[in-house]
């Protein structure tokens, strides 16, 4: 089939131009090339195309159709391998993601390895870093964040609720006790979440009755890092408030049980952030409709009422 197309091409140039010396050095080939080219076609079809002499060459009138209708279907098919060849180009490069690290190892990791196999020409860059607020300067293609925009002017997406979880491990709760109020927990040991870009340590955020407030805590732990935090709450060492995809699995197996269930908060959400779509390299707009069809509304990292009252009824059954 390549060489039907060689030898068309070389037809095609030959018809258009006049002379087998100027299709062959628009085709930067050799004279030799072009002119076997052109007969292992006229072979191929078992008719004469050109008539020659000497000096010129005029089509015969099977060559003459035959040009009438195989140059518009070059013409289609080399508009067709340049479209290909501009679609790998726009895919192919670097691919700029933000994003916390909980949210990247737990939500957005299997995202990232359906796409680079779905498309394994371009590079994805991933930061794990929540604090990047210029986003232009960085040159960050797509990003996630846990409620506020990180920048004016750029798109969010809601992708799904995020809970906020007072938990602890059977072993805490056996050890120090259940904390029965917001106010119990000044006597319990507790973690409290560092920001990553200010240093300052973020108050927990409880639903109080039908307010939504901070609450401080005097912490026993501090940390940045949504992983070490987690694996200090599992080895029963602290009670923390932990994201909904970071505690769900752990709540749903019986290794964290949800204390204070009364004060989950729920007001935020995990957020899909990035620039006007119009003038995006197709790489970036295809990581956003994957994302978005595979993370918009997950239900297994959202807990119901239900899985929250079984959790911690089981939870406190185990611990008397």
């Amino acid at each position: 089939m390549i060489n039907e197309l060689r030898s068309m091409t070389t037809f095609v140039r030959t018809a258009e131009l006049g002379s087998l010396s100027k299709a062959a050095d628009a085709q930067q080939i050799s004279p030799q090339a072009a002119s076997k080219a052109l007969k292992q076609l006229e072979t191929h079809l078992g008719v004469r195309l050109f008539h020659r002499t000497t000096r010129n060459m005029s089509l015969t009138e099977e060559g003459q159709r035959f040009f009438e209708a195989a140059k518009p279907a070059l013409m289609g098919l080399q508009q067709a391998l340049a479209t290909v060849q501009q679609t790998r180009e726009e895919f192919a490069g670097p691919l700029r993601i933000v994003g916390p690290r909980s949210v990247v190892q737990q939500v957005i990791k299997p995202v990232l390895i359906e796409y680079s196999r779905l498309y394994p020409e371009v590079q994805p860059d991933v930061q794990l870093d929540d604090g990047i607020t210029n986003w232009v300067e960085k040159r960050v293609d797509v990003g996630f964040r846990i409620s506020v925009s990180p920048q004016e002017g750029l798109i969010a997406r809601r992708l799904f609720p995020l809970q906020l979880i007072i938990c602890a491990s059977p072993a805490y709760l056996r050890k120090y006790g259940v904390p029965k109020t917001l106010h119990d927990l000044s006597a319990h040991r507790c973690s409290v979440f560092r920001h990553a870009a200010t240093g300052r340590l973020i108050p927990w955020t409880v639903k109080s009755g039908d307010n939504v407030q901070d609450h401080y805590v005097n912490p026993a732990m501090s940390t940045n890092d949504e992983m070490l935090e987690l694996h200090a709450v599992l080895m029963g060492e602290v009670i923390a408030q932990l994201a909904g995809p970071t505690a769900a699995q752990y709540i749903r197996t019986g290794r964290l049980v949800p204390v204070l269930p009364e004060a989950i908060a729920d007001i935020h959400g995990l957020f899909l952030y990035y620039g006007s779509r119009v003038a995006q390299p197709l790489r970036v707009r295809r990581f956003i409709d994957l994302a978005i069809e595979r993370l918009a509304n997950r239900q297994d990292v959202v807990l119901s009422a239900e899985e929250i009252s079984l959790a911690y009824i089981q939870g406190m059954s185990s611990y008397s």
